[in-house]
């Protein structure tokens, strides 16, 4: 009985009564998501702690493959997460049977339904995304890639778009799909020395194909491994027309400005533009040093692009 009991309700560090959910986000996307926790500074007033709540809920999320010992115990936080979002909407259909798990982002993301129409949808469909993700761990195509980004960052913002009230928009809507796209492929490709360290190659199996990458060689020599180079290449080549097209959909529509209700959702292709660019400075070697380092100037390139309006 005591192990059945475990299984179905898995354990997540305890918390203090004592927290702060909004402290608690904010000072959890700056640990660990500090591009994000940037871009929070653009989020002024009252939407700032929902932002915060969002980002912590999707970087907790994205944490979960990296941070469990085996399968099972991802399996089992995933499914508390599954079963907070059903929970924090129930609550917040005013249910009152129902209430939010004593967990704090979970109790902030509970606080953020309060203050805009956030759809369960897009938090059920990171769930069930990262599910995945921690289940297969590996893309067949590129095309399975562009779905898995689809379904999480992509969802993020869709979410920020609506914390704006400006979920109804198809143009936000189709550039926050592709620059979501553009975000999952460049923090992929930041975090391959992390993964192939853990024996992990998450690339495109047909973009591995195309240039002859074999997994062993890149978990031994990283940078050196045979193909590897090109590979990535073509995979910062996917993200950035993601990125370029994001972008088009403000030229053709508004003039190549975004509109400044918007604008913060859209800060998110800053940090995707600095990482590329680095990289191509790199020669597309993904295990270069230097990208691991924090690029001090994002901080004043946010700022620049807020004040244009442009990303």
């Amino acid at each position: 009985m005591i192990l059945l009991r475990s299984i179905r309700q898995p354990r997540l560090r305890a918390f203090s009564t004592n927290v702060d959910p909004a402290a608690y986000c904010e000072d959890f996307v700056r640990k660990h998501d500090y591009d994000s926790f940037l871009i929070g500074k653009f989020w002024s007033g009252p939407l700032q702690q929902p932002y915060f709540a969002i980002k912590a809920f999707s970087t907790e999320l994205a944490m979960i493959q990296d941070s469990v010992s085996n399968a099972t115990i991802g399996a089992m936080r995933i499914q508390f997460w599954r079963d907070a979002v059903r929970d924090i909407f129930a609550a917040s259909s005013l249910n009152p049977g129902s209430f939010p798990p004593r967990h704090p982002i979970a109790l902030a993301l509970h606080q953020a339904t309060k203050a805009a129409d956030l759809p369960a949808y897009y938090f059920k469909r990171i769930v069930d995304a990262r599910d995945t993700e921690l289940r297969s761990g590996t893309y067949q195509s590129s095309e399975g890639l562009v779905a898995h980004a689809e379904s999480v960052a992509s969802s993020v913002l869709y979410l920020l778009l609506a914390l704006r009230g400006l979920g109804g928009s198809d143009t936000f809507a189709h550039a926050a799909s592709h620059l979501g796209t553009a975000q999952t492929i460049a923090t992929l490709v930041r975090g391959l020395p992390h993964h192939a360290a853990n024996r992990q190659l998450p690339l495109p199996l047909d973009i591995s194909a195309r240039h002859g990458v074999k997994q062993e060689e890149v978990f031994r020599h990283g940078g050196d491994a045979s193909g590897i180079d090109g590979a990535v290449y073509d995979v910062a080549v996917l993200a950035n027309d993601h990125l370029l097209t994001a972008r088009d959909m403000f030229k053709e529509e508004l003039g190549g400005k975004v509109p400044a209700l918007a604008m913060p959702v859209f800060l998110a292709g800053v940090p995707v533009t600095s990482f590329l660019e680095r990289l191509e400075k790199c020669n597309f070697d993904a295990f270069n040093k230097s990208l691991a380092l924090r690029d001090w100037r994002v901080s004043w390139r946010i700022y620049r692009a807020a004040y244009h309006r442009t990303f």
